[in-house]
């Protein structure tokens, strides 16, 4: 008997972190007149930044890149974005659940 009740424990305790974590998306628009090169995305209480989620991929004026965020369990985001000349752009605590980004110039760092 003790041991139905510890598997169901477990069970219901490994079911539990697995509906916590989730999957968001967050859709980047460049609108700086300038290539982006790198893309950091990171969960907002990160002291460090992830890799560079662009790859070996840029991003253009103009165009627009979705980015999916796999298995976090808080949709708040710091996103860093940097262009052809180095400058850079950075976004904190973004909730990617309801928010997409359009940089522009204004949002040079």
């Amino acid at each position: 008997m003790r041991m139905k009740v510890f598997f169901a424990a477990l069970l219901m305790l490994c079911s539990s972190s697995l509906v916590m974590a989730a999957d968001y998306y967050v859709d980047i628009t460049n609108r700086t007149g300038y290539t982006i090169y790198y893309m950091y995305v990171s969960p907002e209480d990160s002291k460090s930044w992830e890799e560079d989620v662009l790859g070996s991929d840029v991003l253009m004026n103009g165009d627009t890149q979705r980015v999916t965020l796999t298995g976090y369990k808080s949709p708040l985001f710091d996103i860093r974005l940097v262009d052809e000349d180095d400058d850079s752009y950075t976004f904190w605590n973004v909730d990617v659940s309801t928010q997409d980004i359009v940089v522009t110039l204004d949002n040079l760092d």
